[in-house]
């Protein structure tokens, strides 16, 4: 595989656990500096362990543009610049529809996409202001991870299912809106993944494994690590002529799974 990352810069939110952290480790691994950002400070010490020279952690809440300008600044103090930005930091929570009371779809509004976008906006700054006076082919990639429920309607789930359909628009939108400025924007819909929310729903819906499984015809749920080099793809010069997509990782639920079951 020739998506070399290596030498490059990236800032990976959602990095203390599931998905985030195996996207994290693996582009450390392949030889790309990399901040890992969550909220969660302990869990970000305890799998980083000691920082290294290409490995470093930022705790915050991503929902706070100061926050967010935080970040920015603590990566380019210890890496002087970014190359790519993966925004994997998502919340599920089950809301009513019908209960005007609900606030579901505010909170993961204000989770799942608005961080994403703001972050997206001042890494893209950053990304044009550094190329200035290079005539480099590329000057930054931005992959947004969703979830096969922005297409999917599954009861409880709508606050979560508009949130990732938000996502995902945004991703075609940013990717117009950037590619005169050389940075490319991509996502990544996901399902039949073992995310920290699908393991989280497994530890009170045991069933929900065998239907999951049963409703994918590649028969199995994959490990975290199993999108972490589609990213590093999207992330590379191999995918240098591809911007505005969302690809989709599911085992193939999608081409036959009924609406009736779990979307993660």
């Amino acid at each position: 595989m020739s998506y070399s990352i290596e030498g490059k810069t990236a800032i990976v939110t959602g990095a203390a656990n599931g998905v985030g952290l195996a996207i994290a480790r693996h582009f450390a691994n392949k030889g790309a500096n990399v901040m890992f950002a969550d909220l969660d400070e302990n869990r970000l010490a305890k799998e980083c362990g000691q920082e290294t020279a290409n490995m470093v952690y930022f705790a915050g809440d991503l929902r706070e543009r100061l926050t967010l300008a935080n970040l920015l600044s603590a990566t380019l103090d210890a890496f002087d610049r970014v190359d790519i930005l993966v925004n994997g930091a998502r919340q599920m929570l089950p809301g009513d529809p019908l209960d005007l009371e609900d606030t579901a779809l505010e909170t993961l509004l204000g989770q799942n996409l608005m961080p994403a976008m703001r972050l997206s906006q001042i890494v893209a700054k950053r990304m044009i202001k550094q190329a200035e006076g290079s005539d480099d082919r590329e000057v930054g990639a931005i992959v947004n991870l969703s979830s096969i429920a922005s297409s999917r309607t599954q009861k409880q789930l709508m606050a979560y299912s508009i949130s990732c359909a938000a996502l995902d628009q945004m991703t075609r939108s940013l990717a117009v809106e950037l590619a005169p400025h050389r940075i490319r924007v991509n996502g990544l819909g996901f399902g039949s993944v073992m995310s920290t929310s699908l393991k989280d729903r497994l530890k009170t819906h045991p069933d929900y494994r065998l239907e999951i499984e049963s409703h994918t015809p590649l028969g199995r749920i994959a490990g975290p690590g199993a999108l972490a080099e589609t990213v590093q793809f999207l992330a590379s010069d191999s995918s240098g002529f591809m911007t505005g997509q969302v690809l989709t990782v599911d085992g193939g639920r999608t081409l036959i799974d009924p609406v009736s079951a779990p979307a993660h």
